[in-house]
């Protein structure tokens, strides 16, 4: 699992960074100057360029810090950080003396979070929500867009929920169409606020090429889906925000975490959705993350995936009958029946995908999707069986 913040060893002069709290790394050493003057240099085994805004050193390399020009800003990174590369981009806070990286030009998984506050207070909430005015995670956001390299193939929106702030949500996708026209979108959203036409029709208006809304939906039974996200309603106005959608001819994936509440009545939702979503876009059935609530209420919603392997199976059946697209993530490849290996996805983000140590002798650990890094932490199935 990468770090991706933290405190750091040293920050040395902090001029450069009042004005220049998240920059972008650069590591070509042939950049021209003008392009130097708002960028970090990441210093390596190489003579070190000058004209950089700041230069970052990794802990082993800090004995290189007098080669700096006398002028220079510079941070001291913990070898942790060793991953950082080209165009990535951070959050330095000099006073706090901590980094966070904000994009990996490198990976193909950042998800770009807008917000903690959230109208669900779901029961296995990997990102609790905070009811704390986190206006300036937008303004972060807005800076970091344009920053962002033009040849990204794709980018996630998360929160909380991304839409809380309404206007500043589509402020931010309008800023991201015009930086990077060509990058796919995936927002993570509960749906909820598309049950506003109005609003519904403003994202519509901003034409994104490819632009994708992951709803999640839990049971076909309201009161055990308000019961899962803690909140009375939702289920009526997720399901009028995905018809919307839809109507305006927007693209939209319906996410299920399979868990043992939401695993009662899996082929249930399955028929449900095939029967009155079959216009959505995908269905994607997905293994639990032990972070954040999940771990407060582990005795309610931990189960085996090897003991609902043949629900899985007998709801995957039922959406393929009916032709949806269909999309098995987070879940490890000895734990599941043949029959779903085509739609079988190796999806947990780089940054935290780990394998628990029966998995090192397996045959299929490059096919295998892995696990999160909390689950091999904090608990898996005692039934893996390396190919």
């Amino acid at each position: 699992m990468l770090k991706l913040s933290g405190k750091i060893i040293r920050i040395h002069a902090v001029d450069v960074l009042k004005n220049l709290t998240l920059i972008k790394v650069s590591t070509n050493r042939k950049l021209p100057e003008i392009l130097r003057r708002d960028m970090a240099y990441l210093v390596c085994d190489h003579s070190i360029p000058r004209g950089f805004a700041h230069y970052l050193l990794l802990e082993r390399h800090q004995s290189r810090a007098h080669e700096l020009p006398s002028d220079a800003d510079y941070s001291v990174l913990p070898n942790d950080y060793s991953y950082i590369g080209d165009n990535d981009v951070v959050r330095l806070t000099a006073d706090r003396q901590s980094i966070r990286v904000l994009f990996r030009a490198s990976s193909p998984h950042n998800s770009i979070l807008l917000t903690e506050q959230c109208n669900h207070y779901c029961l296995m909430c990997s990102q609790p929500p905070k009811a704390v005015d986190d206006s300036w995670i937008l303004d972060d956001v807005e800076t970091l867009i344009p920053l962002i390299p033009k040849d990204t193939r794709e980018l996630g929106f998360t929160g909380g929920e991304p839409t809380t702030n309404r206007d500043r949500f589509l402020k931010i996708l309008r800023l991201t169409k015009s930086y990077l026209p060509r990058t796919g979108i995936h927002i993570l959203s509960n749906g909820r606020s598309f049950k506003d036409l109005a609003f519904t029709e403003k994202y519509a208006a901003l034409e994104l090429s490819d632009a994708m809304i992951g709803i999640p939906v839990y049971s076909d039974d309201p009161t055990l889906h308000d019961y899962i996200v803690q909140a009375q309603g939702a289920f009526d106005e997720t399901i009028q925000g995905i018809l919307n959608l839809k109507r305006l001819g927007q693209k939209v994936e319906i996410r299920v975490v399979i868990h043992k509440l939401s695993v009662q009545r899996l082929p249930e939702l399955c028929e449900f959705i095939a029967r009155n979503l079959l216009f959505v876009d995908q269905v994607a059935l997905m293994g639990l993350e032990m972070m954040g609530f999940t771990r407060a209420n582990l005795d309610e919603l931990w189960i085996d995936p090897i003991e609902y392997k043949d629900t899985l199976s007998k709801s995957v059946s039922i959406l393929a009958r009916y032709g949806m697209n269909i999309s098995v993530y987070n879940h490890q490849l000895c734990l599941v029946n043949p029959d779903i290996l085509p739609y079988y996805r190796k999806s947990i983000s780089d940054w935290k995908n780990e394998f628990a140590p029966e998995c090192q002798s397996c045959e299929k650990q490059n096919e295998c999707g892995g696990f999160f890094a909390s689950g091999v932490k904090f608990g898996y199935s005692k039934q893996l069986s390396p190919f």
